[in-house]
This record gives structure tokens, C-alpha cells and sequence, in this order.
């Protein structure tokens, strides 16, 4: 009889320290990067639409499925008929990679190796292009 009630304490306190260890990971859990990617987003979307310099505006942001992370601008006085857009991503491509890499804003998205996505549409809503920065090439 003893030993059965030494047994049956010893499950009880296993089972105890189980189901609290679950409890405080699922519930005490930090929240996972991908939560934060969309915190991070609702907060810049906060103040967007925004012009980031005379033809660029910045129209929103969003965290996407497999740790990416999308800007979204307009060429405000631009139209798709009447741009090069090979030439112009050419241009931006350089330019957006160095802000990637050397931007501190950007250090927390380094650091998760999250992959940097920046779409362009002209003044007309219309799709120019999109860059795609991944980890294995901004780090």
C-alpha cells in the first residue's frame, strides 16, 4: 500500500511539472519573429502612404509567409509606358542592397535572416517590377 502511494505521488508530481512546462511555453512564449515582422509592419503602416524622397512613395508594408518581409511604392509621376524598367532596376538594385546591408533600422531583419522584398507600381496602380533581397546575399 505504501509503495503504491509513493508511485502514485511521483506520477502526480511528473505529470505537474509536464503539463506546467507546457503551459509556460505556450503561453509565456516570446513571440515568434514572424508576429513581430507583422507588429513592425502595422507600426510603418501607421504612417503610410509616405514620400520617401520626390518620385517614391512608400504605400505600405507587409510580412509575408517564409520570413519576408514586402515594401510597397509608388513612382509617383511615373508611368510604365514611358520607363526603361530593366534600366531602373538596375539603377535601385545597388541602392536598395546597401541599405539592406548597412542600414541599423534594418539590423533586426539581418539578423533573422529575413528576406527583403520591394515592389514598384507606376502612378497608375500599374505592377513595374520587384526586388528580392535573400539572406545569402545581403549578408
Amino acid at each position: 500500500m505504501e509503495k503504491k502511494k509513493i508511485i502514485g505521488m511521483i506520477v502526480g508530481a511528473a505529470a505537474f511539472l509536464i503539463a506546467y512546462f507546457a503551459v509556460q511555453q505556450v503561453l509565456f512564449k516570446p513571440p515568434t519573429f514572424d508576429k513581430q515582422m507583422i507588429q513592425i509592419a502595422s507600426e510603418l503602416n501607421k504612417s503610410c502612404p509616405i514620400m520617401v524622397d520626390a518620385e517614391t512613395q512608400l504605400d505600405n508594408t507587409v510580412a509575408l509567409p517564409d520570413n519576408t518581409f514586402q515594401y510597397n511604392y509608388t513612382l509617383v509621376s511615373m508611368e510604365r509606358a514611358t520607363l526603361d524598367i530593366s534600366e531602373l532596376e538596375n539603377y535601385l538594385q545597388p541602392i536598395i542592397l546597401n541599405n539592406i546591408k548597412t542600414n541599423p533600422d534594418l539590423k533586426t531583419f539581418r539578423d533573422n535572416d529575413v528576406i527583403m522584398a520591394y515592389n514598384y507600381k507606376d502612378k497608375n496602380g500599374e505592377h513595374l517590377f520587384k526586388l528580392t533581397f535573400k539572406p545569402e546575399i545581403y549578408k
